[in-house]
């Protein structure tokens, strides 16, 4: 009798067992990640009314709001924001300080996807061209591809290279960017395949001229577009190449085939190609339908060269968020068609926002201004007053200063001047009998006196000239952050964004309203820690996503670590993330 019960057990152990072994973890057949360049939080509800059913509204009603996504590093630029959605990490560890900076070894300076061993296919040149070698940490692309054994497929799809490549990490299959040289949609040597048959036939189909031909129109009557923006054609916006006015309608099709090849990038024609594009990798690699999760990386880049030509409060801006709402709704409608409803995984997010136009809120008696503080010139002049010497600053760069540290290469603690000084050498006496004994010999020699630059003494002259400055809330020395005192989230911010090899020593902060345009005075720009550049969507939609929304405090860096919780693997190696409650479980 117990051996028979012993019998049974292990029987219905083993079935169990078996069982166990059989069961599979449930994923969906493809992610869609799609982020929009540029993109202020409070656009998903300034538009809200105009918006279609089928677009913004169907994410936000049928999927996860988190209302409360911030940025958590400086500066809010299209590149780290590429890396940190895609990371989990922060400038200071996944090394993507911003789109360009300057190298403190070498004091050259780098382009963030920049790789001279790679060029374009069928060049013959070999020029430079890009690859992710610049980042330090894998992706939730990388670690996909890590975990199924590289059998999940992996795609980049952008109008910007960086909006791309960074995405899809390392292992990716390919990054696909536009070539306004030419108009077609290319990639590198660096990724196996560069051009398939289904990339040859998009791009000889010259859909993205024909899109340009059709000019850019509103949609609507301009009396619709009166209670969110302002009247066309003003002085805070900037017309493209030829036209007398920035003002619609912007007329395209008569212009040569190579400014409309540029033009495509910066009008709302952009983001509906790169649609098309993505739409045409997915088919032509038939993502989704071998069985393991695949990814495509979608970036619209054109949202970001509209914002900073016409600014937040444009007829154009809100004409391109209409357009874009159409877009989406198409690109949802494709996907419940090819994989079902609740068969893919969507997330829609944005690298960054962008302030208000600072003359529109001058005019409006509101605190802002456009500063020439970036530039190094002035400060240069001021430190050779101070210590005597040329360029002691080799830059300023993502409101970072960047020092000549070739100055400071040989210089000894607490030594002024190279004074007089013994030369030592050693000569060896050979004597009688094959013995040998080494004797040092002195001499004293004259050097030419040279001052010595104190990096202290540098840095605290150049926080000094910057806090001289009005606009300028505060400078910070990266390398010793106890001497100023900073308020948070700024101060985390400047940390996470603190590469000892790629960024400044000082880091600049100006007051909210105020930013460096490059002296333009027209459109916007981005990169400070304030809630119109830090504040993003983030919004959730199909496979086990529940309907929902938070108000609680996210993180950019919390959405490869929920990513990596919802389809059970592991997280980027440089994650500093969490999963968001609500998307992963209720």
């Amino acid at each position: 009798m117990r051996c028979f019960t012993l019998f049974i057990v292990l029987l219905i152990m083993g079935s169990t067992s078996c069982k166990h072994r059989q069961a599979t973890v449930k994923k969906p057949k493809i992610v869609i990640g799609l982020v929009i360049d540029q993109m202020r939080w409070d656009y998903l509800y300034r538009y809200f009314d105009l918006f279609g059913p089928d677009g913004f509204k169907r994410l936000m009603k049928d999927g996860y709001n988190c209302q409360n996504t911030m940025i958590n590093y400086l500066p809010s630029y299209t590149a780290p924001g590429h890396a940190c959605i895609y990371t989990g990490s922060v400038p200071s560890i996944n090394g993507i300080t911003g789109n360009n900076w300057i190298d403190n070894q070498t004091g050259g300076g780098c382009y963030c996807v920049d790789d001279a061993k790679v060029h374009l296919p069928d060049d013959d040149t070999k020029a430079p061209s890009m690859s992710p070698a610049t980042l330090l940490t894998t992706t939730i692309t990388d670690e996909l591809r890590l975990a199924t054994n590289l059998r999940s497929r992996v795609y980049g799809v952008a109008i910007k290279d960086r909006g791309s490549i960074l995405p899809a990490g390392h292992l990716a299959n390919a990054a696909y960017w536009y070539n306004d040289k030419t108009g077609n949609f290319t990639t590198s040597t660096y990724y196996p395949n560069q051009n398939p048959a289904w990339l040859q036939a998009f791009n000889k189909r010259r859909g993205g001229d024909s899109l340009v031909k059709k000019n850019w129109l509103l949609l609507d009557s301009p009396k619709v577009y009166a209670g969110q923006s302002t009247t066309d054609a003003n002085a805070y916006e900037k017309g493209y190449k030829g036209e007398k006015s920035p003002e619609f309608p912007h007329v395209f099709d008569t212009l040569p085939e190579s400014e409309r090849n540029s033009v495509l990038k910066s009008i709302p024609a952009g983001n509906t190609y790169s649609f098309m594009m993505a739409e045409a990798c997915m088919d032509g690699e038939q993502l989704g339908m071998k069985g393991e999760t695949d990814f495509m990386a979608l970036s619209l880049s054109s949202t970001d060269y509209i914002g900073h030509q016409f600014g937040p409060n444009a007829m154009e801006t809100e004409d391109m968020y209409l357009r874009l709402d159409r877009d989406i709704a198409g690109f949802l409608k494709y996907l419940d068609t090819k994989y079902g409803r609740d068969n893919y995984l969507f997330f829609l997010t944005a690298d960054h926002g962008g302030a208000h136009n600072a003359t529109y809120l001058q005019d409006k008696d509101v605190p802002a201004g456009v500063t020439d503080v970036n530039t190094a010139a002035d400060l240069n002049t001021y430190l050779k007053g101070q210590f005597g010497r040329d360029s002691i600053v080799i830059g300023i760069v993502n409101s970072q200063v960047f020092l000549n540290n070739l100055l400071f290469a040989d210089a000894r603690p607490g030594v002024d001047v190279t004074p007089n000084e013994e030369a030592i050498s050693y000569k060896v006496v050979k004597y009688r009998h094959g013995r040998r004994k080494t004797v040092i010999v002195k001499k004293n020699i004259s050097k030419p006196v040279v001052a010595r630059l104190d990096r202290d003494k540098i840095k605290q002259a150049i926080i000094q000239w910057l806090g001289k400055r009005p606009e300028v809330s505060y400078a910070i020395d990266m390398e010793d952050m106890d001497k100023t005192p900073v308020p948070e989230p700024i101060r985390t911010m400047a940390i996470n964004g603190y590469n000892k090899q790629r960024s400044g020593v000082i880091e600049i902060i100006l007051n909210p309203g105020w930013y460096d345009n490059g002296g333009k005075t027209t459109g916007t720009t981005h990169g400070g820690w304030n809630p119109y550049d830090a504040h993003i969507p983030l919004l959730w939609y199909g496979w086990h996503i529940h309907k929902g929304e938070t108000h609680n405090a996210v993180n950019m860096t919390d959405i490869s670590a929920t990513l990596a919780a919802l389809l059970n693997i592991q997280m980027p190696n440089g994650c500093i993330g969490k999963p968001i409650n609500g998307v992963v479980g209720r």
